[in-house]
């Protein structure tokens, strides 16, 4: 019984695959608008459909799908080994998951002849078998965004031409990825002090279409040569569904305002401490730990991970990883310390100073944690120095 039905699904797989698409099929650019229910839904999505009526086939090819069940699925994707796949969907309810959470949706028809649809059919089919259907995530350059115009070039080269002279701004990736965080602002300040400089990276035209809209817009100013003649890449737009307007999530206690917050607190410890020349080591054991965990985190994420958008993090300069070491030190109190302190707070008023010139766009929120930094390590400096002075 189970050789026949094992026979039965691989005469089904094959056949699917031999299928012929009708003229009446049409093959499609689906884009899904922002939700801001999720950090990942915050960009939207995008997937190729396949609409044959004659056949009976309205598919969706996914490239936004991950496995839980992979082997050691939590150590790679810390690792950054983001194995991500393309799954087959039923349309009509991979577009009504979308409409029920108020995302709109866009069609764009390609403008293929009959030709051209079966080649773009047979490798989204072939893309789709398990053997193949797997690939390597990128958040920035390999996404299921970035599929749509990589396999349109992998099926028709340069038949296609991306047009990127619509793009009429000079944006960074990371100022890109910051558009369609405003309603997310703890989102958008963990990305921001996660990732490095190849975030500040001017990208291109073509680069752009890392995020749903600008394939959307980059398809609809494409061309491909058809019939011996160079037509528009999409021979039809259709608005299935536009997002009814809707509250956006709101939060008072914003980066800025918590980290405004905590500086607040650091300056009427920092008073009290010179007034009584007293140092609150509770209060820097705290600070200076999680700033040290951080740094560690920041450092295994560019030099023991995958994440190559991770590298060359420059908020190492805040967040630096010798703090666990000055922390431990403070059991014993060695000389040492003092200087140490002297040195952070150099950097930390360097730092500042130099905000607006570094090659990595640093969150404005970090300014008042930066300057707590800086005086709570001044603090430390002040009051070691005058405790280890001769009487």
């Amino acid at each position: 019984m189970k050789k026949a039905v094992f026979l039965l699904l691989i005469i089904s797989t094959v056949c699917h695959a031999q299928v012929k698409l009708s003229d009446k099929a049409e093959i499609s650019v689906i884009t899904f608008g922002p939700g801001q229910g999720e950090l990942y839904s915050a960009f939207g999505h995008s997937a190729f459909r396949i609409n044959d009526a004659e056949l009976g086939i309205d598919e969706a090819y996914d490239y936004g799908v991950f496995d839980f069940d992979q082997p050691n699925f939590y150590l790679n994707f810390a690792r950054g080994y983001l194995n991500y796949k393309m799954a087959i969907r039923n349309y009509k309810h991979f577009e009504g998951y979308y409409i029920f959470n108020n995302r709109y949706v866009h069609e764009q028809k390609l403008n293929l002849n009959q030709a051209q649809k079966q080649r773009l059919y047979d490798y989204l089919e072939w893309n789709a078998k398990p053997e193949n259907q797997y690939y390597r995530y990128d958040y920035f350059y390999d996404n299921c965004a970035t599929k749509m115009p990589a396999v349109i070039k992998k099926v028709f080269g340069d038949s296609v031409v991306f047009d990127g002279s619509h793009i009429k701004t000079n944006y960074t990736i990371r100022e890109l990825t910051d558009l369609y965080l405003k309603y997310q602002p703890w989102g958008d300040l963990g990305i921001d002090v996660c990732l490095g400089l190849p975030m500040d990276k001017k990208a291109s035209p073509y680069e752009y279409m890392f995020l749903p809209d600008y394939v959307e817009a980059g398809f609809a100013h494409a061309t491909i040569n058809r019939d011996g003649a160079v037509r528009p890449l999409v021979k039809e737009r259709i608005s299935i569904y536009e997002s009814r307007e809707e509250d956006m999530p709101h939060t008072t206690l914003t980066p800025l305002v918590v980290f405004s917050i905590v500086f607040v607190i650091l300056a009427v410890i920092s008073f009290f401490d010179i007034k009584r020349n007293k140092l609150s080591n509770g209060v820097d054991v705290v600070l200076f730990t999680v700033l040290g965990l951080l740094g560690l985190l920041f450092l295994l994420l560019w030099v023991a991970t995958d994440h190559k958008a991770a590298a060359r993090n420059m908020n190492l300069l805040w967040a630096l990883p010798t703090h666990l070491v000055a922390v431990i030190a403070f059991i014993k109190k060695p000389k040492w310390l003092e200087k140490y302190f002297f040195a952070v707070a150099i950097l930390s008023v360097l730092l500042l100073l130099t905000w607006p010139f570094l090659p990595q766009k640093m969150h404005y929120a970090l300014i008042p944690l930066v300057m707590g930094i800086g005086l709570r390590a001044y603090i430390q400096h002040r009051i070691r120095k005058q405790l280890q002075a001769p009487l």
